[in-house]
């Protein structure tokens, strides 16, 4: 059962009021975005926050105002039980606090989070920030500059345990001025990357995607990406349980495109969140996962190009293609960014609490 929540503030990220907008100008509205969940982020240029609504099938670009210039002081930001803070600042129970998604601007330097408040489809959307002092505030949405785009062919609510409908939108990017939203459709090449215009203008083009499963031992079309980020012109993607997969840019053009599985992570396992850094003269990747801990794997466009591909089963939960290391002092993370050249935040669950924390990037 959802509470409702008696505030001794304004905390005008709770959606229980909706204003009806003003006229747009390039694409943008000033009212209240109508979200029905707040899901996956990331930033567009100038501090405005794309913010996936995966119960509403659509895409939400929203003007933070927070533009910089971003604070270069290098010290640690520590948050211990975030959310428990969040419950105290809405007045509500901490197990009611459910945070979907952590992105920095890097405008800024902030750190926003996407929260649900309560439980099922009833549950309250709001958007939180951090600074480098480590306050914590909820993001403004009574009276914004916003854009939305939908998608007309997401999957219909089902009841059970994989509701397809819960992964419309599992992962967004922004990148050479597009946004490259991961999820599902309702069609029956149902994976999909789909390509959007930035300014939103309701074009979208929207690629099936296929890949070869190596724990699976054969092609699949209806798992979603979980998590991916783009490099050197590139979707890097994984997959639960957990291939991880590489398709060109340029290749998502509405046509069905089979992705190029560049290693085999291992099974039962579900990828969380990446990030890609430079260290020295190297690239690297850094994914968590939620059975395999924090992977680390050196990275570059020759590599990911020339490594052969995973076209036959990798048996009994094993490994194979590009090598990784498992970082053993990073435990529990469920997500994390790059806050600048030398640091990234991760957030850390472990016995009901969620840690926000900052650390050197390994």
């Amino acid at each position: 059962m959802v509470r409702r929540f008696c505030l001794g503030l304004s905390l005008s990220a709770l959606l229980f009021l909706v204003h009806s907008p003003a006229q747009a100008v390039d694409g943008f509205t000033t009212g209240r975005p109508d979200l029905k969940q707040a899901g996956a982020l990331a930033f567009a240029p100038d501090g405005v926050l794309l913010v996936g609504d995966t119960l509403g099938a659509a895409v939400f670009a929203i003007e933070t105002g927070d533009r910089g210039p971003a604070d270069n002081t290098g010290g640690e930001i520590q948050i211990a039980g975030i959310n428990k803070r969040i419950a105290a600042l809405v007045g509500a129970a901490p197990d009611d606090i459910l945070i979907n998604d952590m992105a920095v601007n890097p405008s800024s330097g902030n750190i926003y989070l996407s929260v649900s408040i309560g439980r099922g489809p009833e549950a309250a959307p709001a958007i939180f920030r951090i600074d480098a002092s480590g306050q914590l505030s909820d993001l403004p949405l009574d009276n914004v500059r916003y854009a939305k785009t939908a998608f007309e062919d997401a999957p219909e609510f089902q009841p059970g345990r994989r509701n397809p409908r819960l992964s419309t939108i599992t992962d967004i990017q922004f990148t050479d001025g597009r946004v490259i939203v991961a999820g599902l459709s309702n069609e029956e090449f149902a994976s999909k990357l789909r390509v959007l215009d930035y300014p939103f203008n309701g074009q979208q083009v929207a690629t099936s995607i296929e890949v070869f499963h190596g724990a699976h031992g054969r092609l699949e079309t209806h798992s979603p990406v979980r998590t991916f980020i783009t490099y050197e012109n590139t979707v890097l993607a994984a997959y639960t349980c957990t291939p991880l997969v590489t398709i060109p840019v340029e290749d998502l053009d509405g046509d069905k495109v089979r992705g190029k599985t560049v290693a085999e992570l291992g099974n039962r396992n579900n990828p969380l969140d990446m990030i890609i850094y430079r260290k020295g003269d190297q690239d690297y990747l850094l994914l968590t996962n939620s059975a395999r801990g924090v992977m680390k794997m050196p990275l570059s466009k020759q590599q990911l190009d020339s490594v052969a591909p995973i076209t036959e089963h990798v048996p009994g939960g094993g490994t194979a293609g590009l090598a990784y290391e498992t970082l053993q002092d990073l435990q529990n993370v469920v997500q994390l960014d790059k806050l600048d050249d030398s640091r990234a935040v991760l957030l850390v669950a472990a016995d009901g609490a969620v840690d926000l924390k900052t650390i050197p990037l390994p």
